[in-house]
């Protein structure tokens, strides 16, 4: 198996068929070498069967932590390659390829996408250089790199209920320089993301609320976890 793609799910019927359908057409270069885990977390609706309608693994875990619903489905992988999505996410058609061209050149450790949002706005569009100015030389979006490096340095870390990705990206940049390899950034390719956090606390809120992703980032406040995750009503 060459790729495995980890997607966390709770209650996503109205993405994952959307998300799922994208990692199809990425696939099609790569015919019986790519396998899709679906994490389901706390599902009540029909989130499953949407998902084996595209004959996905299913994994199970019910914590109130994407650490450990992230590394669940990553401990279930068969890949040589991981790289893990968000179920209201969906990759570009060239995702894999470039994912397979980057580490094959034996120059990058993995790395990010960029990220675009489904719609936008002054309030997003600000939202989002913050967090580039806030977060220098790292990206998100996608999570790509070989499955023994991602082991080398534990996964995600379980201690966080928050900024699991941000903590990832970081170590994993700190290893790849170890190993005289860069963290990089797929520009050819990348995400579509839905704004329904924007849609819900409106396209502003985090601007409203500077010290926010201040304690977001530090990984371990469950308060904003809660609200912006575990608890968020899809």
């Amino acid at each position: 198996m060459k790729f495995s793609i980890v997607i966390p799910a709770r209650n996503e019927a109205a993405n994952i068929g959307a998300c799922l359908a994208s990692i199809d057409s990425a696939s099609a270069p790569y015919s019986g070498q790519v396998e899709t885990i679906v994490v389901l977390n706390r599902c009540t609706d029909a989130t499953e069967t949407i998902a084996l309608e595209h004959a996905v693994r299913i994994a199970r875990d019910d914590s109130r932590n994407l650490s450990k619903i992230r590394n669940a489905g990553a401990r279930m992988a068969m890949g040589d390659i991981l790289l893990t999505i968000d179920a209201d996410s969906r990759m570009s058609a060239n995702m894999l390829v470039e994912v397979d061209r980057k580490l094959s050149s034996g120059k990058f450790i993995g790395g990010g996408v960029p990220i675009r949002p489904e719609r936008l706005s002054v309030g997003i569009i600000l939202t989002g250089l913050l967090v580039l100015a806030f977060l220098p030389g790292i990206s998100a979006g996608v999570f790509w790199c070989y499955r023994r490096d991602f082991e080398a340095i534990g996964g995600f870390d379980e201690r966080l209920v928050i900024a699991e990705d941000v903590d990832f990206a970081r170590r994993l940049q700190v290893y790849g320089r170890k190993e005289h390899k860069r963290f990089g950034t797929l520009w050819r390719t990348g995400i579509v993301t839905s704004c329904r956090k924007f849609d819900k606390f409106g396209d502003w809120f985090i601007l409203k609320r500077p010290l926010m992703l201040w304690r977001a980032v530090r990984g371990r406040d469950s308060g904003i976890s809660d609200q912006l995750f575990y608890d968020f009503q899809r």
